[in-house]
């Protein structure tokens, strides 16, 4: 029995300040498109800290926490799909990779529905804070709508809108998600004051 040749983790390709996108291209590693794909990566690295966090946390609710994880785990695979997009300029490449897919939007804004119904109306902003899966949620949701600007930074020839649709909800949807988080907790969402 023979065994696969195991690939190195590293290349030394990029030693030089350069890589490769989907199809070959080399660009520098300060290209938008690097810029755009690595803080989804950052965002996908946040969303693996929740995780790893949620068996753990205080919830009043295993439904929610069973729910949260399935719901993160997609939300990874989506980051992934998108990034494979801003990661290839060839529209041709592009048609063949992994697509979000409707069902995937419409999960986010189902679950802002349902979590807003059971929250406290807001009438004032509030800060970012509260228990430990909040903070983190706030800190998912700053990362996401830096990753959107980073996208719209993209040749618009190349963006798919429904990308920017995902992305613009899911910061939306993490700013709930904190919200759930506290008041699972029995934490008090801390009101912005303007004096």
């Amino acid at each position: 029995m023979t065994s696969a040749k195991k690939s190195k983790i590293y290349t030394k390709g990029g030693d030089k300040g350069q890589t490769s996108l989907v199809g070959g291209t080399r660009v520098p590693k300060t290209h938008m498109r690097l810029e755009a794909y690595g803080t989804l990566d950052e965002l996908n690295s946040m969303i693996g800290v929740i995780r790893s966090h949620l068996a753990e946390a205080a919830l009043n609710t295993d439904i929610l926490r069973t729910h949260v994880e399935a719901r993160l785990q997609r939300i990874q695979n989506c980051l992934f799909d998108i990034g494979s997009h801003l990661a290839c300029e060839s529209a041709e490449i592009r048609q063949q990779l992994p697509q979000i897919k409707p069902v995937d939007l419409a999960a986010l804004e189902t679950d802002m529905d349902m979590w807003d119904s059971e929250l406290p109306a807001l009438k004032n902003f509030i800060l970012p804070g509260g228990s430990r899966l909040a903070c983190f949620a706030h800190m998912a949701r700053t990362i996401c709508r830096r990753g959107e600007r980073a996208i719209l930074s993209v040749d618009a020839e190349s963006l798919d809108p429904q990308h920017i649709v995902y992305i613009n909800r899911l910061s939306d949807w993490f700013f709930v998600l904190a919200r759930k988080f506290n008041a699972s907790a029995g934490v008090t969402d801390l009101q912005w004051s303007k004096d």
